[in-house]
Parts: structure tokens; C-alpha cells; sequence
């Protein structure tokens, strides 16, 4: 029984750890563990754990997310797309958890100089939130983002779905 709760005290204390030393690799993300939570219960159920997203549910996050940030526009949209502009979570957490997303999900198309997002400027995105207009402006997006880029569209960004 002892060596049960000596593993397990061991095994909190290593996690904290690890999520501290996320912390330090994740600027705008105060609390990696409650982003990562705030995933799981708002965002994972049409996402995916991974981010894999689906045709079906919603777009891929995994190495797409950030690449939106590129684009005129695309940071904005990203804080009012109707999943995140009306997600019950107080603006400080939801900027957590889009600094948190974008950073865990796609680091690799976060753009040298990255702002994070900050509790006012979501506070201001979600005044205008998109509705009917998502899925345009979205594939507006993409369609700019391939003509700078030449990036191929996924499978599901060629689709209505989002």
C-alpha cells in the first residue's frame, strides 16, 4: 500500500513537471494542464484527441491550425469561428486554449514573432462571432492561403464542413 502512494506521489510530481516545463515552451499558456483539460471537454469531441479532426465533424487541427495565422484575416477568424467565439469558457481560458491549440496541434506553422492571443483580444473577437459566414470565410481563407503558398488543401478543407 505504501509503495502505491510513493508511486503515485512521484507520478503527480513528475507530471507537474512536465506540465511546468510545457509552460516555459508555451508563451499566452499559463496553465497547460487546464488548456489541455479544456480540449478534452470542449474542443476533442469533434477534433479528435489527436486533432485529426474529420470530414464529418470538424476540421483538422494537427499540423493545419496555425497555418491560418499566415493569411490576412485568418488570426481573426480563428477566435470566431462559431465552435470557439461561443465555447463556455471565460475569455482568459479561451485564449489559453487557442494559444494552447495552435502551439500543441501545429507549432511547426506558428509564424516567427507569434503573438499569443490575449484575454482582450478574444473578449473582442467573440463581439463578432462568424455564423452563416464561417464556411465562406474560411474557404476564402484557404483559397488565399494556397495562392501565397502553394499549399495543398487537405482532404477536409475542400469541404463545407467546420
Amino acid at each position: 500500500m505504501r509503495a502505491a502512494v510513493v508511486v503515485a506521489i512521484l507520478g503527480i510530481g513528475m507530471a507537474a513537471g512536465a506540465t511546468a516545463a510545457i509552460g516555459t515552451a508555451m508563451p499566452g499558456v499559463p496553465n497547460p494542464q487546464r488548456a489541455h483539460v479544456n480540449w478534452m471537454v470542449k474542443c476533442q469531441g469533434c477534433h479528435r484527441p489527436d486533432g485529426a479532426g474529420s470530414a464529418t465533424t470538424a476540421p483538422a487541427m494537427a499540423g493545419q491550425v496555425a497555418r491560418l495565422l499566415a493569411v490576412p484575416g485568418g488570426r481573426e477568424f480563428l477566435g470566431q469561428v462559431p465552435g470557439v467565439a461561443t465555447a463556455a469558457l471565460p475569455d482568459d481560458q479561451l485564449a489559453e486554449l487557442l494559444n494552447w491549440t495552435l502551439l500543441r496541434f501545429d507549432a511547426q506553422h506558428v509564424p516567427a514573432g507569434f503573438q499569443p492571443y490575449t484575454t482582450d483580444e478574444i473578449r473582442k473577437l467573440r463581439e463578432k462571432p462568424l455564423r452563416i459566414e464561417a464556411a465562406a470565410t474560411r474557404a476564402r481563407l484557404i483559397a488565399d492561403l494556397e495562392r501565397r503558398g502553394g499549399v495543398e488543401p487537405t482532404e477536409h478543407e475542400k469541404g463545407d464542413v467546420q
